[in-house]
């Protein structure tokens, strides 16, 4: 089993497709990091020799920002955003949706459950 930025990609997998499996890392990105390694994208992880996977792991660390490095960049850049107070840093911090999306209906998933408020009983004359 290959493992490459500490993901074990899929054996039965082309390895333009497992690629992907690496976070930063789409389906361009993948046939651009093989044709510098100088592997098929239709090889099957499990075919791979072990110079071709220090090969693809090189192409990968020479140019490409991938998994705890790229986690660590998001978090700082959505850290910095709540910390100057900008409206999407706001967003982020009420954890609403920060890309203009509509609130009134929809965005449960960002809101979480709904949360009832009961409405006031009106004491009725009899």
């Amino acid at each position: 089993m290959a493992r490459i930025a500490g993901v074990d990609l899929p054996r039965e997998k082309a390895i333009k497709i497992a690629l992907t499996y690496i976070l930063g890392i789409g389906r361009s990105s993948a046939l651009k990091i093989c044709d510098e390694a100088g592997v098929g994208p239709n090889t099957k992880t499990f075919d791979l020799d072990e110079s071709e996977v220090v090969r693809l792991r090189d192409a990968i660390q020479g140019g490409y920002k991938v998994e705890g490095d790229l986690r660590r960049e998001v978090s700082q850049n959505i850290k910095m955003l709540m910390d100057i107070g900008c409206y999407r840093g706001l967003r982020h911090r009420k954890n609403l949706p920060v890309r203009g999306q509509r609130t009134h209906t929809n965005a449960r998933t960002r809101k979480g459950p709904r949360k009832t408020v009961a409405g006031k009983k009106v004491a009725t004359k009899k």
